[in-house]
C-alpha cells in the first residue's frame, strides 16, 4: 500500500523532497537537474532554470544540464540565451566525449539560429 501511495504523490511532494536534499551532503549537479525536471513538470520554468544553472556551478561540463537549459530557455522565448547555452553545452560535450548529446545540441542550435535569421529577414 505504501508503494501505491508513493506513486500517487503529487509533483509538489517530489519537489519538496528534492529541495530538502539541497545544500546537504547529497547536493550536486544530478540532484539539481532532477529538481529542475520536477519543476518543469509543474510548469515552473524560471525556477527550473535557476536549478539548472546551479547544477552547472557544481559541474560546468555536465552536457545534459546544458541541453536542458537550452531547451528550457528556448521554450520560454529566450532564444539568444538558449543559443549561448547550446554553444557552451556543445563545448562541454566535446570535452567529455558525449557524442550523442553533442549531436542533439548541434541540431537544436542550428534550428534556433535558422529561426533567428529568418525572423531578421525583411
Amino acid at each position: 500500500m505504501n508503494a501505491e501511495r508513493e506513486t500517487r504523490r503529487p509533483d509538489s511532494d517530489v519537489v519538496t523532497r528534492l529541495r530538502a536534499l539541497c545544500n546537504g551532503p547529497r547536493d550536486g549537479a544530478l540532484l539539481r537537474v532532477t529538481l529542475a525536471n520536477a519543476l518543469l513538470a509543474q510548469d515552473q520554468a524560471q525556477a527550473a532554470i535557476a536549478q539548472l544553472r546551479c547544477a552547472l556551478e557544481f559541474d560546468p561540463e555536465y552536457s545534459a544540464a546544458w541541453q536542458q537549459l537550452g531547451k528550457t530557455l528556448s521554450a520560454i522565448g529566450q532564444p539568444d540565451d538558449a543559443i549561448d547555452a547550446y554553444r557552451a553545452g556543445i563545448a562541454a560535450a566535446e570535452k567529455r566525449g558525449d557524442k550523442q548529446v553533442e549531436k542533439q545540441m548541434r541540431v537544436f542550435l542550428r534550428r534556433l539560429e535558422n529561426s533567428q535569421s529568418d525572423a531578421r529577414k525583411p
